[in-house]
């Protein structure tokens, strides 16, 4: 009987792999890793999530009860406490007049552990004003993060970035000057990250989440209670009429706009520019938020187990919230936007309030808030707030 030699990892690793090309693994084994990557039972696993705390498969009956109670499962899940306690401490600089508003940075305390440089936009006139909490996207673009919203008066080096971007996604426009020309206060801070608390290489998002699981903290627990902490800085400034807030935001900011008024009774409204589906529906082949990376920012564990997308965000049901989607938007398959406004629709009708939900999908557009699509947000703000 002859004696084989071991075989070496890089021709272990080669041949196990070439076996799975060839629709098969090594020993007639089954693959473990499919397309996406996804494990080969993930039909198993996604079959296995049936929302239980949802309104309406919940046997709570009280929607105020269990509000309070998906709230609370929300909030367990971002495994980052509330800053109660913690003082903002705002400083104020770097005022500037502008064209029907008055423009100003002011460094405040999101947390107890940094403070975080914001631009604060303030219309001319006596107020108290409506005011809008602007929550920029991802995009994978980390340079820039308030100045993708607001046009960067303080800093003539991120002018031509942020120009840029805005021709990509906006129609050319800073979101949150027009927001200010309209008589909104305006309020945009860089998530950890991006613009003054960045850049961060797209490649090291998951090392900086794993960093904070370790910690026993999470990355997307905190940029949701940053989120609610801004919010509530708005709520209590003198010039803000603080029945008067709404959450506005793109892509990931879209994301962050809904979740925040699901955490938060500061927002009086909130409205979503392409990020909402169901979960299901978006973890499928091919899909972005299976390469991991910038999906850590959205990532709750353990979240799924209870409250679908869309479940979240109805926590902030019967309060007015707008969610647009782009048809050709390659990030949110139509079933999983269908099914997510499906859900939401079901909440809001339950609540007698269904004309305080404003669901749109462009068919021409894509991942996109063009001029078109910010103007019919900003007449549904002037109608709600």
């Amino acid at each position: 009987m002859s004696v084989r030699e071991p075989v070496g990892r890089r021709a272990f690793v080669v041949g196990t792999g070439a076996a799975l090309l060839a629709g098969g693994a090594a020993g007639g084994a089954r693959a473990a890793v499919v397309d996406g990557p996804l494990p080969d039972f993930h039909p198993a696993l996604k079959q296995a999530l049936t929302f239980p705390l949802a309104w309406g498969n919940s046997p709570i009956r009280d929607f105020r009860a269990w509000r309070r109670a998906a709230r609370a499962t929300v909030e367990e899940a971002l495994l980052v406490d509330r800053e109660d306690g913690t003082p903002y401490a705002p400083e104020f600089h770097g005022r500037t007049e502008q064209d029907g508003y008055t423009a100003e940075l002011v460094t405040l305390s999101l947390t107890r552990h940094e403070r975080v440089r914001a631009a604060l936009l303030t219309p001319h006139g006596p107020g108290p004003f409506p005011a809008v909490l602007l929550l920029h996207d991802h995009g994978a673009k980390f340079d820039i993060g308030k100045e993708k919203l607001v046009r960067p008066w303080y800093d003539a080096g991120r002018l031509a970035s942020a120009q840029a971007w805005t021709q990509k996604y906006f129609s050319g426009r800073f979101v949150g000057d027009e927001l200010a020309r309209r008589g909104y206060v305006v309020l945009a801070a860089d998530a950890l990250g991006w613009g003054d608390r960045g850049p961060l290489a797209y490649d090291q998002q998951q090392a900086l989440a794993s960093t904070f699981y370790h910690l026993g903290s999470s990355l997307a627990g905190l940029m949701a209670r940053e989120d609610a902490r801004a919010a509530g800085f708005l709520a209590r400034l003198e010039r803000v009429d603080r029945r008067r807030i709404a959450a506005v935001g793109f892509s990931m900011g879209a994301f962050r706009a809904w979740q925040a008024a699901a955490l938060t009774d500061d927002l009086a409204a909130a409205a979503a520019v392409c990020w909402m589906t169901g979960l299901k529906e978006m973890m499928v082949p091919g899909n972005n938020t299976l390469r991991g990376q910038s999906s850590y920012y959205m990532l709750h564990p353990g979240l799924p187990r209870h409250l679908d997308f869309p479940d979240v965000a109805s926590i902030a049901a019967p309060r007015p919230m707008l969610f647009f989607d782009g048809g050709l938007d390659p990030l949110f398959p139509a079933d999983g936007v269908r099914t997510a406004h499906e859900k939401l629709r079901a909440v809001w009708r339950s609540r007698h309030a269904e004309e305080r939900l404003h669901l749109r999908t462009w068919p021409d557009l894509g991942h996109v808030f063009v001029d078109r699509m910010q103007d019919e947000v900003f007449t549904w703000l002037d109608r709600v707030l």
